[in-house]
């Protein structure tokens, strides 16, 4: 599996697990919502967050939160952008855009983004095109239905298998279309068309997607699953999510994607610790 991944001039280093930081220029992401719309605010979270430990910044103009209604282009565009500019100029790490459209895509990479990052997989209108011309790394998730229904009743009779099928079906449109193998990510999509249930099972059997040899990237942050487990509420949920990412990271997940930066670090910089001792 490849270790390094070069991102629009700057390395993305994987030989231990790294912490994804989430940078969300929305007005209504379930967990943060308006807070980073001002363009200041913005670029002194993402240097706070850097300066965490984060080893790349995902940055995103519109919700994926269940029921998230969709903006346009012009307005994703009008968010990211200059978001993307600025923390380029003053910020050595990774950028990645967390986008399904293909304008937006080939937009934030001009624009200083190194990665994309796909909760639809490349499967809108002219995004395979869109990230094969970039030549950047690119994140595949799986998702069951869309946004806006994904949570109403998913089903599978093995989510494992089926994300599985999906993964391979995902790689070969990828592959035809002239986006290299070894520039892929996968992403198992947690609450993203799935009850408690198959989150869990996922979780627990999140190494069953270790054959494609690809880095995996999970996002659990203060999700609905770990609610529905705890009874936290979104702000009280930073436990349960550093006890998923360990779960995660001990099963061989490369990249965590998280809003709680500093105290995701220090549960990787433990796990992979525990994971490099020799007997």
């Amino acid at each position: 599996m490849r270790k390094t991944f070069a991102c629009g001039g700057r390395v993305l280093d994987l030989s231990q697990p790294q912490v994804m930081a989430v940078l969300n220029i929305t007005e209504d992401s379930f967990s943060d919502g308006g807070q980073w719309l001002d363009p200041v605010r913005a670029l002194e979270h993402a240097l706070q967050m850097a300066a965490e430990g984060a080893a790349i910044i995902d940055i995103g103009g519109e919700s994926t939160r269940p029921g998230a209604i969709p903006v346009s282009l012009e307005e994703e565009l009008d968010r990211v952008i200059p978001i993307i500019e600025a923390i380029s100029s003053a910020i050595d790490i990774p950028i990645s855009i967390d986008t399904s459209k293909a304008e937006v895509m080939s937009a934030a990479v001009a624009a200083g983004a190194g990665m994309i990052n796909d909760v639809w997989a490349l499967r809108q209108p002219g995004a395979l095109k869109a990230a094969a011309a970039a030549k950047v790394p690119v994140c595949l998730m799986h998702m069951q239905g869309d946004p806006g229904s994904m949570q109403k009743n998913p089903d599978y009779e093995n989510v494992v298998d089926e994300i599985n099928g999906f993964f391979k079906q995902r790689l070969s449109a990828a592959a035809s279309a002239g986006i290299e193998h070894d520039r892929l990510l996968l992403d198992p999509g947690f609450g993203f068309g799935k009850t408690l249930e198959h989150n869990l099972q996922i979780l627990s059997h999140v190494d069953a997607f270790d054959h494609f040899d690809l880095p995996l990237l999970v996002g659990l942050s203060r999700k609905s699953m770990l609610g529905q487990i705890t009874g936290a509420g979104v702000d009280g949920r930073l436990p349960a999510g550093i006890a998923a990412a360990t779960i995660a990271a001990i099963q061989g997940v490369k990249i965590i994607r998280t809003h709680d930066v500093a105290a995701s670090v220090q549960a990787l910089k433990l796990s992979y610790a525990v994971m490099s001792v020799d007997l």
